[in-house]
């Protein structure tokens, strides 16, 4: 079994940033991929960006290409959504989870933490 965990979310203004943290724990973290995904009220979850096994791939979605950056401390089993140039279309709960495979659907993701909220006024 495999926890994971997300920290880091809150309110910003536009055109801030944010930097979101994900813990897996329970296996090693070299073992999975993990993936960020998000949903906003109303919509269903979209992907946001993902990160191989051992940070050889990232990515994106085209929404927030040139804006998030994703990467992994495998030191700290920690993935990290680095949220730049943010925009009030990037409101929603982010989800991080962890799978066999970096793919931009939510299917290969075995493990999914509660999510965090990413608030971004105009």
């Amino acid at each position: 079994q495999v926890q994971v965990v997300e920290s880091g979310g809150g309110l910003v203004q536009a055109g801030g940033s944010l930097r979101l943290s994900c813990t897996a724990s329970g296996r090693i973290f070299s073992t999975y991929a993990m993936g960020w995904f998000r949903q906003a009220p109303g919509k269903e979850r979209e992907f946001v960006a993902a990160i191989s096994r051992l940070a050889y791939s990232t990515y994106y979605s085209d929404s927030v290409k040139g804006r998030f950056t994703i990467s992994r401390d495998s030191n700290k089993n920690t993935v990290y959504l680095q949220m730049n140039s943010l925009k009030p279309e990037d409101t929603a709960v982010y989800y991080c989870a962890a799978g066999s495979s970096a793919l931009r659907t939510p299917e290969p993701y075995d493990y999914w933490g509660q999510g965090t909220q990413v608030t971004v006024s105009s």
